[in-house]
């Protein structure tokens, strides 16, 4: 074939470690799911309603009359130096004693994501993480040509077995793993919690393995019904790296996140950050301690547990009283999400365009596995629909699911191509009907 009837026409002079880059499936629904008529259970956009935009308009206002030449200008390629002390203040609130010359910030916790990996990572490394795992993770791990080793989940969390089971089966293979990467606190997408005794046992596990694990905690704060769970960085300052990010207690749109990591590693994200950005961004850095500085911050995080509560409860009361039976979740104390098991036979991936027909849209599980499984699951958000639209979101999907399964039961498969179902590793949460 000629380079001439190429669509990619750049195709062959492109790296080995592109073939890894690919579009997420969350990604591809966002055109469909930002359709007015659409019931979107699928982005997890943070609902930023719920800020006092006014003062927010009136902390930037002052910050570009009173700091302007500063904050509009190059900066340190480790960030803000009275952002990062403030970091530290807001990492106090899960039990972490930090110091600021340890805080990277980042565009982001995705950048500190990819810098992390990077200076890990070498072409065909392993790193283990649960299943199932964001899907912004995988896209990096893929994007660096690293393998990825699933751990699989309950509603406890991370199991320790499993990831005894996964270092031995790493280890067999004479190949060692980089690090465990987990998010503890309401998981994304499986919107379960990592319980404290587990915490303990799966950090002694890590030491005895001389594993180091990279905690990625966006969610920490957000819990609905108790104090927050000490980190696992709170529990063990050497081994662990943890990620952080205001993009869920403040907005996304500043793209500010955060490193925590033992000083030589600080050196090496330094370096990375230099050389992929020169700088995070110093407006938004300034114009979030500005907000830090002069607002009741943690009163703004109180005010979005109780938002997104009423939305966690909205959607668990409706899939109660409209899933078919068959179907189960997780009960999430805080966060975004809901992982959903579809009945005995259906394929989440494959009944999606009737999904999108009904107007609902969901993420099929098969996003959040790097090994292509998790068919027969589904993420639901409930963080920015208002609770009547979540409630009549859940209603077009179970009607879906009710033609699904009468397509099963007539014709022994799903709409759409590909198997009906395929066992799953991972995580299996009972519905109400067993609970």
């Amino acid at each position: 074939m000629s380079s001439g009837s190429r669509l990619d026409a750049y195709v062959e002079r492109y790296a080995a470690r592109t073939r890894g880059m690919t579009a997420s499936e969350i990604r591809a629904l966002f055109a469909v799911a930002s359709r007015p008529e659409v019931v979107s259970l699928a982005g997890g956009m943070p609902n930023i309603s719920g800020l006092a935009l006014d003062a927010v308009a009136d902390t930037i206002h002052d910050l570009v009359l009173e700091r302007g030449t500063v904050a509009m200008q190059y900066g340190s390629g480790q960030g803000d130096p009275t952002l990062r002390e403030q970091i530290c203040e807001v990492m106090r609130l899960e039990g972490i004693a930090a110091h600021p010359d340890d805080v990277v910030v980042t565009v982001g916790s995705q950048q500190a994501l990819d810098l992390v990996t990077r200076i890990f990572c070498d072409p065909g490394d392993v790193v283990l993480a649960e299943a199932p795992s964001y899907v912004g993770a995988l896209g990096t791990f893929r994007a660096f040509q690293a393998e990825v080793v699933h751990v699989a989940m309950d509603s406890d969390g991370l199991v320790p077995d499993n990831l005894r089971a996964a270092l031995a089966a790493v280890r067999a293979a004479g190949r060692r793993a980089k690090f465990l990467y987990t998010i503890p606190n309401h998981h994304n997408p499986a919107g379960v919690t990592l319980s404290r005794d587990r915490r303990e046992e799966i950090l002694a596990i890590a030491a005895e393995a001389d594993l180091l694990v990279l905690e990625d905690n966006p969610y920490g704060l957000l819990g609905f019904d108790e104090a927050p769970l000490p980190a696992l960085r709170a529990l063990r300052e050497d081994g662990v790296i943890y990620l952080g990010s205001f993009s869920k207690t403040f907005a996304p749109g500043f793209r500010v996140g955060w490193v925590l990591a033992p000083h030589a590693v600080r050196e090496k994200l330094v370096l990375a950050q230099e050389s992929a950005t020169l700088c995070p961004p110093a407006f938004s850095q300034m114009a979030i301690s500005a907000y830090l500085a002069g607002h009741d911050w943690q009163g703004q995080i109180k005010d979005f547990r109780e938002m997104y509560r009423q939305r966690r409860d909205a959607m668990l009361a409706a899939l109660a009283d409209l899933m078919p039976e068959g179907t189960g979740w997780t009960r999430p104390s805080g966060g975004f999400y809901v992982w959903l098991e579809l009945p005995e036979g259906l394929d989440a991936k494959a009944m999606l365009p009737r999904a999108v027909t009904n107007r609902v849209a969901y993420v099929p599980g098969t996003a959040f596995y790097a090994d292509g499984l998790g068919s027969r699951f589904m993420r639901l958000s409930y963080c920015y629909p208002t609770p009547e639209r979540i409630r009549e979101g859940v209603r077009r999907l179970a009607q879906v699911l009710e033609t699904e399964l009468e397509l099963h039961a007539t014709f022994g498969e799903t709409s759409g191509l590909g198997p009906a179902h395929e066992e799953q590793p991972g995580l299996t949460a009972p519905g109400p009907e067993t609970s």
